[in-house]
């Protein structure tokens, strides 16, 4: 899996939508569980967060772009994997 970095570079660079942004990932993960979809990008955050390469501020846009293709309790998991990641 790329890293939450990578994704919004290629946003900036090929002005993607958030919505051909989630194609991308989509594909990335195309056949995989929801939980192991959820635990792969906690898992790739977490090592953002303790490298210090991914803020809270990507952190929180990356699910202010994700959170409105989910459904509610989609959403409601990804908001707690976001404050968990804030705390680290």
């Amino acid at each position: 899996m790329k890293s939450f970095k990578s994704y919004s570079k290629e946003e900036v660079k090929s002005g993607a939508t958030a919505e051909e942004l989630t194609k991308k990932i989509a594909s990335a993960y195309h056949g995989k569980s929801n939980k192991d979809i959820f635990k792969s990008i906690l898992e790739e955050a977490e090592k953002g967060k303790r490298a210090g390469t991914l803020s809270n501020e990507e952190i929180e846009s990356f699910y202010q772009t994700f959170s409105p293709m989910l459904d509610g309790m989609q959403r409601r998991k990804l908001r707690a994997v976001v404050d968990r990641l804030k705390d680290i």
